[in-house]
């Protein structure tokens, strides 16, 4: 397949898309250890509940407003790759964030992509 890149979409570079993933897993720390704290949620804030709630907050934000909050924070959006024009799927989101958080995107790239990207056939693209 063809890339679908057009020069108003550049593929966001990797300093971009790691701040993208420090501002989501700070935020999604923070919002667990308040919930701990307060005794809403127990056990370990940086255990599985962070991460749970990372591949939510990332699956259901990139849904519904075309990136996890890191993502809109540093101006970068998840589009889809065989279609740019149409939003990307929940069920797209939820593959993307689920691979993200076993670590399979930084093992190898293709066409500018993470693996996660390239399972679930978006990009990430730079504003």
């Amino acid at each position: 397949m063809s890339s679908v890149v057009t020069p108003e979409l550049r593929s966001a570079t990797w300093g971009r898309r790691v701040l993208a993933l420090f501002i989501d897993w700070v935020t999604c720390l923070a919002i667990v250890e308040g919930l701990v704290a307060t005794g809403f949620l127990g056990g370990n804030p940086n255990g599985l509940g962070t991460l749970a709630l990372f591949v939510v907050e990332s699956a259901l934000f990139t849904a519904v407003t075309g990136g996890s909050f890191g993502k809109l924070a540093t101006r970068l959006r998840v589009i889809r790759h065989d279609a740019p024009g149409q939003p990307v799927s929940l069920l797209r989101a939820l593959v993307r964030s689920v691979l993200i958080a076993l670590l399979v995107p930084p093992l190898l790239t293709f066409d500018g992509r993470g693996l996660h990207d390239v399972a679930a056939r978006t990009r990430t693209v730079a504003l």
